[in-house]
């Protein structure tokens, strides 16, 4: 019996190993013969049949539940003191201003912080404390973690890959697939591959022979992975602290469950690590923008444990390599960026899956200022994106998206056949089926056709007779008073206003938000991405008294009309500097509010 056993362990060690060298080699002669042709959509780095999605599959056997924190790191870790560790922010100097400039526009965020900080930089433990003593099953999948990037800064990178190896069990994590999209950065080619070889072994790099975008770059990843789970993580993250098992666990369970983390906020600017909020569940209006729906009750009650989203926000997720495949991957149909978090999550649920968010899984992320550079992507690829989504998935709540993008419509979206027939055979739910059962209350938040805003127009100060102008500034940009304008166009400024149905204050035609994070006073008003559900982005304006209320603070917007500067304050109607004129509003409604 004995005997019995250990030949048939040899066979299994042997025929694995022959696997796996044809597998790389049938990697490297197909990468090297793959067709040049630029006007092709399809990527065909391995044939179908080649990918084996039941190889390595998730364990049935999850044992019992275990401590998987490395105590003896974390320890370390809290003792680290220097330039961004904890997550601290980090200052560039006057000095620098010249390189830190030149940085700025090649990666659309201040590289030259993130230079100043160490590759294996500490950052705090802003988990909810309740999973600081979760336990997780001890048998748990292995990963390839992919990051897909095109001329990423090279210390963000390794920060990422780093940061991934050193938060998560060795034996847990396979392998790192950097899919370099064709970068021209000389650091990214010979020098990267030798930085990898020689400090960090388990990582590797795929490149793309021509530029690809985001959504083909994933696909690349994908399809050279080995793990029995595929991790996507973008090239600016840092993972937190044991991130990786409550991200596993659920997948663990059931192989059609697919997870993601809490996303965490790295500024842009000074590189301090700190927290977005502490979860909601994703969603999106007809003009297929991501938005988000509050948490439920239930939720609310359990705030460790993992909670059902309707669709993913889409550049960090974990989904098991079999289900990954069973749906198709991403269509590959569509172009460079654009609707892929919405065909996956739409496929993951309504063909049998769910998606979670799993709150003890924290990764930082860089929301970049600006896009440093253009996408390879033809005419209105976004658009054709969508098209094919709401066409193949949506069924007749395609229609919503068309009355709000009307030129979607007359967009040819390419041969939907393979996609049609990928549904038909899996025998996937209606989009009904997901409206009701899964985003059930997404209509009452974002409906097809919206309700009456309260008030548009500019927003002028009585006491300095100055209007508030947001000059186009972006997320987590304040903004001040500037001379009164008409003409916002010609004079660069933006002027004009709307209080939504939401209850939030933008500038018309955007989906940046007044937003106040404290109740202290003088607390400044920044722009922040519109959440919608009101909160700290909530404002009631009083066309009497003329007082814009934030009730989360229980403050009201004044302003410093030397300084031209905006922020929250105790009220006093007295105060002429609290009084504010909207150009245009709806007084039925204003008594509603």
């Amino acid at each position: 019996m004995r005997r019995r056993r250990i030949v048939q362990w040899l066979r299994y060690i042997a025929g694995a190993a022959c696997c796996t060298y044809f597998v790389f080699l049938t990697a490297r002669y197909i990468q090297t013969n793959r067709s040049q042709d630029d006007n092709s959509n399809e990527i065909h780095i391995f044939p179908d049949a080649s990918v084996d999605i039941n190889a390595d599959h998730v364990s049935t056997d999850l044992g019992k539940k275990i401590d998987w924190h490395n105590y003896q790191f974390m320890s370390d870790e809290s003792r680290r003191r220097g330039p961004g560790e904890q997550g601290s922010s980090v200052m560039t100097s006057g000095d620098e201003a010249s390189k830190k400039d030149q940085l700025y526009k090649e990666n659309g965020f201040n590289a030259l912080a993130s230079d100043k900080i160490a590759l294996d930089r500490s950052v705090k433990d802003i988990r909810h404390t309740g999973c600081k003593t979760k336990l997780y099953y001890e048998h748990l999948p292995s990963v390839s973690v992919i990051v897909p990037f095109h001329n990423e800064h090279f210390s963000t990178l390794i920060r990422t890959a780093t940061s991934v190896l050193n938060r998560s069990p060795e034996h847990l994590i396979k392998e790192i697939i950097l899919v370099d999209d064709f970068s021209s950065k000389e650091a990214l080619k010979d020098s990267l591959d030798a930085y990898l070889q020689e400090h960090l072994p388990k990582v590797r790099v795929v490149r793309a022979p021509k530029r690809e975008g985001l959504i083909r770059a994933r696909l690349l990843g994908a399809k050279a992975a080995t793990g029995a789970v595929l991790i996507f993580l973008d090239s600016h993250s840092e993972a937190n602290t044991n991130w990786l098992p409550p991200l596993l666990e659920p997948i663990a369970e059931d192989y059609r469950t697919a997870t993601c983390p809490f996303i965490d906020i790295i500024d842009y600017e000074t590189f301090e690590y700190r927290a977005q909020d502490e979860g909601a569940r994703g969603a999106f209006d007809w003009e297929l923008y991501y938005k988000r729906l509050p948490l439920l009750p239930e939720d609310l009650k359990n705030p460790t444990e993992p909670f059902k989203s309707p669709v993913m926000a889409g550049g960090l997720f974990a989904i098991s390599r079999k289900f990954f495949w069973e749906l198709g991957g991403y269509d590959e149909g569509l172009d460079v960026w654009g609707g892929e978090q919405y065909e996956l999550s739409f496929k993951i649920w309504q063909c049998g899956g769910k998606l979670v968010d799993t709150p003890c899984s924290r990764v930082g992320h860089i929301y970049r200022k600006f896009a440093p550079f253009s996408n390879p992507g033809v005419g209105d690829f976004v658009g054709r994106n969508y098209r094919r989504v709401a066409e193949v998935w949506m069924d007749e709540y395609a229609e919503f998206v068309y009355k709000k993008r009307p030129h979607y419509k007359h967009i040819d979206a390419g041969d939907l056949s393979k996609q049609r027939a990928l549904r038909e055979n899996l025998k996937c739910k209606s989009f009904k089926w997901f409206m009701t059962e899964v985003a059930f209350d997404q209509m009452e938040r974002y409906p097809p056709i919206e309700p009456p805003d309260f008030a548009w127009g500019e927003i002028r100060n009585v006491g300095g007779n100055l209007c508030i102008d947001t000059r186009f500034k972006s997320q987590n940009d304040r903004f001040n008073l500037e001379p009164c304008i008409k003409d916002n166009a010609d004079n660069g400024g933006e002027q004009s206003f709307v209080l939504t149905w939401h209850k939030d204050i933008r500038p018309r035609g955007r989906a940046v938000c007044f937003d106040v994070s404290s109740s202290d006073n003088k607390t400044p008003v920044i722009l922040y991405n519109c959440h919608n559900m009101q909160g700290n982005q909530q404002w009631k304006y009083n066309s009497d008294t003329k007082s814009l209320f934030h009730p989360v603070s229980s403050k009201c917007l004044d302003c410093d009309t030397e300084r031209k500067e905006i922020f929250v304050n105790e009220c006093d109607r007295s105060k002429l500097s609290q009084q504010w004129l909207f150009e245009n509003y709806n007084v039925t409604l204003l008594l509603k509010l």
